[in-house]
């Protein structure tokens, strides 16, 4: 089997160490289809884009200077550091993920294996593609633009500012004629 030059792959600045068996993107466009009553066609509507996915295997074997052991962890930390609690953004450059406009990547798994027969550990990684939201805040309306919210008639609203407030009492524990009613029955 012909595997690609191990160079190919960097993330964060990191080469991707060993052999690259296989590296898959795949993206897909989001697209709804309609109901539409007395009809058994589904008209169909394009949305956008979804997120896309690259899929990478290696295989790790022992080299000069460095073990496959050593090769995983450097995968790994890139993954997850210890007491990291949320997954980074990483950038990814490669030729082929560039094709396909990818720039910013998340990991979303890292499976490794190991056999007793090979002296290799093959790392499947599961990249998702980074797309940052924008989120905007509208502006507060405007003066003249219609408010849906219900209207108060102008009376209520005249008496609502002229209603006062209930008369203070000093006593709190003083007799009333509701406390009186209630002692009685």
């Amino acid at each position: 089997m012909v595997y690609e030059d191990d160079s190919e792959i960097m993330i964060d600045g990191l080469v991707l160490p060993g052999l690259v068996k296989s590296l898959e993107v795949s993206t897909a466009a989001e697209i709804e289809e309609q109901e539409v009553e007395g009809s058994t066609a589904k008209p169909k509507q394009a949305t956008g884009y979804e997120d896309g996915k690259v899929n990478i295997e290696i295989l790790l074997m022992d080299s000069e200077g460095m073990s496959k052991e050593d090769k995983l962890q450097s995968i790994q930390d890139l993954f997850r550091q210890k007491g990291q609690d949320i997954p980074a953004v990483h950038s990814i450059i490669n030729t082929h993920v560039a094709q396909r406009n990818i720039g910013q990547i998340l990991f979303k798994n890292l499976t490794t294996k190991v056999t007793n027969a090979n002296e290799q550990i093959t790392v499947t990684i599961e990249l998702w593609e980074y797309v940052p939201m924008t989120i905007s805040i509208t502006a507060a309306k405007a003066a003249g633009e219609t408010n849906y919210a219900p209207q108060l008639r102008s009376d209520y609203q005249e008496y609502l500012r002229s209603r006062g407030a209930a008369p203070k009492q000093s006593d709190k524990t003083a007799y009333t004629p509701v406390r009186h009613r209630g002692a009685q029955e």
